[in-house]
């Protein structure tokens, strides 16, 4: 059954990290949410209650956002639960740290899939389904301008959603939806701690001039506001959410 909703927002990656937050940010501001997940069907799950105990309105759909099929049968259940699409935020991506001279190269292809592939399919979907109003944010890093070593494939595969932005946001001329890019730096997501000692965290903690690390409250307000209609002028954009490091 269809039901009728003032905005609808497709999140994948939503059942933890920054897209998790993102779902509760979305669902907070009034829209309907579609939990994209890859295979964590308990948070996801997680994620809905939590919006429908908060008094919205939630599902879950498992896709692999690297397969085309999967991504636009997740496009059709929001159309057809919600009534349309008018916000995607896609936010899972994959990490995966190494020097150039010692990547495998089964692990950049791992990433190719997942954050250049990946976002090229829901990209697509994104620009087929968006009503008009609507806002696409993509996820970059601010590592691709940082240039850490040991960040080589990862933020490559990150350079690519940069270029396609402003590209995709051009065009959609005439169709009254926004694309833009968030960069994060470094932000206390499970992802971003895995692996890393407590000094490692604390120098890139200390490298903003706000002296912390970001959350990923500080990372879904940036996109809740690029998707609303008070950022809506913002488009073809890579906003560097990363408290100040240059």
């Amino acid at each position: 059954m269809t039901v009728a909703t003032s905005r609808v927002a497709v999140v994948t990656g939503g059942s933890r990290g920054i897209g998790r937050e993102i779902v509760t940010r979305l669902s907070a501001d009034g829209c309907a949410v579609v939990v994209g997940y890859a295979g964590r069907e308990d948070l996801a799950h997680d994620a809905v209650h939590a919006v429908e105990e908060a008094g919205g309105r939630a599902i879950a759909v498992q896709a692999d956002v690297a397969d085309e099929h999967a991504v636009a049968a997740l496009f059709d259940v929001a159309q057809a639960t919600f009534g349309g699409v008018d916000v995607v935020a896609h936010a899972a991506g994959r990490l995966a740290l190494s020097t150039v001279v010692d990547l495998d190269l089964a692990v950049l292809d791992d990433l190719h899939r997942t954050n250049i592939r990946g976002t090229f399919v829901v990209a697509q979907q994104a620009a087929r389904r968006l009503r008009p109003g609507g806002a696409l944010t993509l996820f970059s890093t601010s590592v691709v301008g940082l240039a850490f070593p040991g960040y080589g494939p990862y933020s490559a595969s990150k350079g690519a959603v940069e270029a396609l932005t402003m590209i995709l946001a051009r065009e959609l001329r005439g169709r009254d939806v926004t694309v833009n890019a968030v960069a994060p730096g470094p932000t206390a997501t499970e992802l971003f701690l895995d692996g890393k000692d407590e000094r490692t965290v604390a120098a890139l903690a200390a490298q903003p001039p706000l002296e912390r690390l970001g959350t990923p409250a500080d990372i879904a307000r940036v996109v809740a506001f690029l998707s609303s209609p008070q950022g809506h002028w913002v488009n073809g954009q890579v906003v560097r959410a990363n408290g100040g490091i240059v």
